[in-house]
């Protein structure tokens, strides 16, 4: 089975060692990588949450030749209101995407976000000033001819979430026939993107999906048995699969546990962070490796073999983010 991992926080700096500012052991982001690569994980999209950490996942995808996204996340949105000129945040984002962009076949930019909303974050920005942003961020994936990386958290931020695209002239009109959506006609509309760690209701999913959206699942949209009921209704053809690492872990309380191998690699025992091994993963820090679980327990609840849901959201990652890796196809 080989993965594609759609979201990846390698700038966070827990893959440093570093646990709330402490440095509390080695930098070890080398032996996660090779621990990825171990599981199947051929390719990952580092996410990019706001202008400096956009900057930073495209020189970690140059290094380690991995892909990333631009943007900035919903809750990152004041420090956009924060600038005495609001203009020169949007023009130094946009610079940073025309840089990449100019490098043609080299370049590692592969969409646009993470841009959205989150009303369950208020606290880090209130919901006035997202709603102000997501927008003018949310054009630039026509502009740039990008595919979007969405984030939508909250039922009323759902709401706002899908009167901003028909705002921006996104037109519903996607049937389902069974359940089913023909991916290839969301391909034919010009405009795709993935809303990413879906945590909504099968009737949010379903809206999302007459856009022609896709849905990402991680161990945090697997966590209930409503959870599960939904992801069980995600047409096969519209899923695309993540670990949100280092956040996002499948634990021993959640529903989707169940659903696990006995050797699930998401609950294999690992060391706390000040117990350390190398070599070794760490206690509640997801690692891309863990997208098998993911996978297992999504193959689970849709009642399909696991090397189904693999091979499916291949096909659709590269559809819609790598379609000039036709090797991958």
């Amino acid at each position: 089975m080989r993965f594609i991992d759609i979201a990846v926080n390698l700038t966070d700096d827990m893959f440093q060692g570093k646990y709330r500012g402490k440095q509390v052991h080695e930098a070890d982001l080398d032996a996660i990588l090779e621990r990825s690569k171990a599981a199947g994980v051929q390719s990952m999209i580092i996410t990019g949450t706001s202008l400096s950490e956009s900057k930073q996942a495209l020189d970690m995808a140059a290094r380690y030749e991995l892909y990333a996204t631009v943007g900035c996340h919903p809750t990152s949105t004041s420090e956009i209101a924060k600038r005495a000129n609001v203009e020169e945040y949007f023009n130094d984002l946009e610079s940073v995407i025309k840089d990449e962009v100019k490098k043609g076949e080299q370049s590692r930019i592969v969409a646009i976000g993470e841009i959205g909303l989150d009303y369950d974050r208020l606290h880090y920005s209130d919901a006035a000033t997202q709603k102000a942003y997501f927008p003018r961020l949310l054009k630039m994936s026509d502009t740039y001819s990008l595919p979007l990386f969405l984030h939508s958290r909250h039922p009323d931020a759902h709401t706002d979430f899908v009167k901003t695209l028909k705002d921006a002239g996104w037109e519903q009109g996607l049937e389902l026939v069974e359940g089913q959506a023909d991916p290839n006609a969301c391909l034919s509309r010009g405009r795709l993107g993935v809303v990413h760690s879906f945590t909504g209701t099968v009737e949010e999913m379903r809206e999302l999906l007459t856009f022609g959206l896709y849905i990402g699942i991680n161990g945090c949209s697997l966590k209930t048995e409503e959870n599960l009921r939904v992801v069980a209704q995600i047409p096969l053809s519209r899923l695309m699969l993540e670990t949100d690492a280092p956040w996002c872990s499948i634990t021993g309380s959640h529903a989707s546990a169940k659903l696990l191998p006995p050797a699930g690699h998401a609950l294999a025992p690992v060391p706390k962070s000040k117990n350390y091994k190398q070599g070794q993963g760490v206690k509640g820090r997801n690692e891309p490796a863990d997208i098998t679980a993911v996978a297992w327990v999504v193959s689970q609840a849709m009642s399909l073999t696991v090397e189904q849901v693999a091979q499916a959201t291949w096909e659709n990652t590269v559809k819609v983010f790598f379609p000039h890796r036709k090797d991958w196809l």
